[in-house]
């Protein structure tokens, strides 16, 4: 019996054979990479994947799905890991599960790919951003609106919170779109494929959280002015200091200056 995409896993499988192949090429694989698939399905990808690499990983949740790549792959070729993606520890694949101790540029070597769920794609990419000291590249397939928010630029409509919380871990191009015809089912929205490469510059963990804090505060009334959501927090001449103009809209301001201002040292702000 045929396999029926289930609702609550997002489930919608890819079926384009062209579509497969510009994935797999704009992956790239190498064979011995350190590659694992989010969300395998039925393998539309994993198949591919799987001949161009020494061994695969991949995360999967549905338990059908599960038993059909045991049987149409070897152990020895993959490796499934059980669970939610949305709580997978991606160390674990890292150095045997142990990246502590490992210098950084020998843990920034897991290549991460996959068919992202749409119902759980935005908490699930806060997820791997939280371990980019371990990402070495991304490539994902999302809801194409998703992906137009990872890479808007500031002025956008659709630049917001995941825009500037992404980008400043990672540098993100948008590689070309996918049509709901790709799809078995097809899912009502368009989709695209995106590239994200971690940054060397990455904020620390301190900063981020501030930073999170920050981006939250401005975008919770983006269409008022930073005076009337920032001005409790920072006085006008801190936000002159990070470039910042106290007139503009958070949709205005570039990642820099939000950085920036997370990096301004706490203290008592008068209104302004």
């Amino acid at each position: 019996m045929a396999h029926q995409a289930r609702k609550r896993f997002g489930q919608h499988f890819l079926v384009d054979q062209a579509v497969i192949a510009a994935i797999v090429d704009a992956i790239h694989p190498a064979r011995d990479d350190l590659l694992v698939e989010i969300g395998p399905g039925l393998g539309a990808l994993t198949t591919p994947l799987v001949t161009r690499v020494d061994h695969l990983h991949v995360v999967e949740i549905d338990r059908d799905v599960i038993a059909h790549l045991r049987r149409k792959h070897a152990a020895t070729r993959l490796t499934i890991h059980e669970g939610d993606a949305l709580e997978f520890d991606f160390s674990k694949i890292v150095s045997g599960g142990s990246s502590s101790g490992m210098p950084r540029e020998e843990m920034r070597c897991l290549r991460v790919c996959g068919n992202l769920p749409y119902n759980i794609s935005t908490p699930l990419l806060f997820h791997l951003a939280a371990q980019g000291a371990l990402l070495k590249d991304g490539h994902f397939m999302l809801q194409k609106e998703v992906v137009d928010r990872m890479v808007a630029a500031p002025g956008s409509k659709v630049y917001g919170r995941l825009s500037v919380m992404l980008q400043v871990r990672f540098a993100m191009e948008s590689l070309f779109d996918v049509s709901p015809d790709a799809f078995d089912p097809p899912p009502k929205v368009e989709s695209a494929i995106v590239r994200m490469l971690p940054r060397a510059d990455a904020p620390d963990t301190a900063t981020l959280t501030r930073l999170e804090e920050i981006v939250t505060l401005a975008f919770s009334q983006r269409r008022k002015m930073l005076r009337a959501t920032l001005g409790k927090r920072f006085s006008a001449e801190q936000l002159n200091v990070a470039g910042i103009e106290a007139t503009q809209r958070a949709e205005d301001v570039a990642v820099g200056a939000y950085l920036a201002l997370a990096q301004v040292p706490r203290v008592t702000a008068s209104s302004l």
